[in-house]
């Protein structure tokens, strides 16, 4: 496609313009209204209105049950098989008489609001439909990384959740496969519900049973107590920077943020929306975000057990081409893996990009070049562009707060505020800005712990995000936003020099690509910043760990040089690294220094590493850097 310009500083408008005439899918322009308040604030909000809110989860279910009875709700692999074999469907009228059963039998065991149910598993159609029967008669559910129960170093997470929500009813897949966990003693007075109760440690109950309860009596009248207030999920944050804290999630919440979207999103109108999806459902993306969007529209959900990883990858791949959806979810690196199988096979592009409304990722930034791939991929399959969109939000907002629905050309834009969200903007004197939002999608505050609740709003009610934001035009807030890292990672030197840890940090993983899986930025209080190195595995020499520390000269000179490179281009202290310090020692799961996204634990790698730390800026250290 050579007919496709380059993306640069000065070529932005002309890019959009062009990807405004070759999209095919249906589009709302970014009509956002902006308030500049004396103070420097900005407060953003859309045009559009947003559509009428269901009452709860359930409605979803009622109305697709009764409009489209035979239409396929849920699919996913049957038996062991996860990337072959035949597929299990569910449509929506069976869906309805699945959630019902269950949710008699949950009322049938005396469960209530005042309960909760935690989930160990990944995602399944017993997983969701256990979900959704909790949701119909008020009962709140937990969803849990399945990494807390199947790694024996992560039980400790897993123990931290359990005796915080205390659940009366435990679920899990495969009670053979999550036998460590369910050896806990903090599950031991627990009901446990099993998909599949062969090999279980100890006494299990069948999730067919409860498939198989009679209606409740009490069901119709539990139903219609569930309203917009209702807690429908404790969803625990990965903790990157602190415990993680449980976000208490109400019908009122998922519900508007889907009535949010759909008036930008026209094409879910169109016609069912269908998507293959992998991201799991402890995290807000996959389980509120895509869950419900499906739900909502009448969709269908296909559940991927692969992964955007090198084991996992052929599994996705392969459930993609029997199923390749109107819809595309993923992680910037798994848009990449897509299109290196699509270059590489033909017939796998066509089935991948031949129906296709949307492309949407979040996680992290795209990589222009996968970006341009894509384009040309669904321009030679499908004769014009989808939707490529981004979104931001938290799990504390059900997701989206903000997202791109017109045609913009480019990577790196998070979009323009949804219908119903009000946004405002707290700049800095480098025109970056916190960003905080108020809305009916906003969390009400954290599971039994008021203090955290209390610090999380201001004194107008916004829900303070500690992320970071910059328009894409100052003078034009329609262009949209850019992340620009998270505010609560800045920290100040000890000259008061505001250092924003999370834009360099991105920036000398960047340099030191090909040495380091990850760093950590340091300096708080210090007078220079310094820099934690997590090498990449087989670097360094096998006799080269010093206390901690890795003393390899090979290997810290390639470091220097690097660094050394990233700091000709530093404009003042705040971006100059003069020190680092490259590690022995990976970052620990057992020690909470990894979270359940895989990110970082900064808080508590800092703490457990202390005395590194101290080395750090020890100028007499045999293993440090100097830049």
């Amino acid at each position: 496609m050579t007919d496709i310009p380059p993306l640069t500083a000065d070529n932005t408008a002309e890019r959009a313009a062009w990807a405004r005439g070759r999209t095919v899918t249906p589009w709302v322009p970014h009509d956002t209204i902006r308030e500049d308040r004396p103070d420097g604030t900005i407060l953003l909000r859309a045009a559009q209105k947003m559509d009428p809110v269901a009452p709860n989860t359930g409605h979803w279910l009622h109305r697709w049950a009764e409009a489209a009875p035979d239409r396929v709700a849920l699919s996913e692999r049957a038996g062991p098989a996860t990337d072959s074999g035949p597929w299990r469907d569910v449509t929506y009228r069976d869906l309805l008489a699945q959630v019902r059963a269950v949710a008699s039998a949950l009322l049938a065991r005396g469960m209530g609001a005042g309960d909760c149910i935690a989930i160990l598993s990944g995602n399944g159609i017993d997983h969701l439909v256990l979900s959704l029967a909790a949701q119909y008669v008020g009962v709140p559910v937990v969803p849990l990384a399945e990494q807390y129960s199947l790694i024996d170093e992560a039980h400790g997470r897993l123990v931290f959740v359990l005796d915080k929500v205390r659940p009366r009813l435990a679920f899990v897949d495969d009670a053979e496969r999550y036998a460590g966990a369910l050896r806990l003693p903090q599950l031991a007075e627990v009901e446990i519900v099993a998909a599949r109760p062969e090999g279980a440690p100890r006494a299990v109950t069948a999730f067919a049973d409860l498939l198989a309860a009679p209606d409740h009596p009490g069901l119709e009248t539990a139903h219609a107590g569930v309203g917009p207030d209702t807690l429908a999920k404790i969803l625990f944050t990965s903790g990157s920077s602190s415990e993680p804290k449980g976000v208490l999630t109400t019908h009122g919440m998922m519900c508007a943020n889907q009535a949010q979207m759909a008036p930008v999103m026209p094409y879910l109108r169109t016609h069912p929306p269908r998507v293959t999806d992998w991201l799991p459902w402890n995290h807000v993306f996959g389980g509120s975000h895509n869950v419900n969007m499906m739900l909502a529209n009448g969709g269908t959900l296909t559940i991927d057990q692969g992964k955007p990883t090198a084991r996992g990858f052929a599994t996705t791949l392969a459930n993609r081409r029997d199923h390749p959806g109107t819809l595309a979810f993923n992680v910037p690196v798994g848009f990449a893996m897509l299109t290196d199988a699509a270059e590489a096979d033909a017939e796998t592009r066509a089935r991948l990009f031949r129906d296709l409304d949307l492309i949407f990722y979040a996680g992290a930034s795209l990589p222009q070049e996968v970006w341009l791939r894509l384009e040309r991929f669904c321009i030679e399959e499908r004769g014009g562009l989808p939707m490529m969109a981004s979104s931001w939000g938290l799990t504390e907002t059900a997701p989206a707060c903000v997202m791109v629905h017109e045609p913009i050309g480019r990577s790196g834009v998070i979009g323009v505020p949804l219908p119903g969200v009000e946004v405002k903007l707290i700049p800095d004197d480098e025109m970056r800005c916190e960003i905080r939002v108020r809305g009916p999608n906003v969390t009400r505050g954290y599971y039994g712990d008021p203090g955290k609740t209390a610090e999380a709003f201001d004194a107008e009610g916004f829900f303070i995000t500690g992320d970071a934001v910059r328009l894409v035009d100052p003078a034009d807030a329609s262009r949209g936003l850019i992340f620009d890292g998270r505010v609560s990672e800045d920290f100040k030197l000890d000259t008061g020099t505001w250092v924003q840890a999370g834009t360099l940090r991105m920036t000398v993983l960047d340099r030191l690509r090909g040495l380091a899986q990850d760093v950590v930025i340091c300096g708080h209080d210090r007078g220079e910043i310094g820099l934690f190195v997590f090498p990449l595995p087989g670097l360094a020499a096998p006799d080269a760990a010093s206390r901690g520390a890795l003393a390899d000269p090979q290997l810290a000179a390639r470091i220097e040089t690097a660094l050394r490179g990233l700091n000709e281009g530093a404009t003042g202290s705040a971006r100059r690294i003069t020190r680092a310090l490259v590690l022995a020692e990976p970052p620990v799961l057992a020690a909470q220094e990894i979270t359940d996204k895989g990110s970082l634990n900064i808080k508590k790698i800092l703490t457990r590493r202390a005395a590194l730390l101290e080395r750090l800026y020890d100028n007499e250290d045999p293993a440090l850097i100097r830049v």
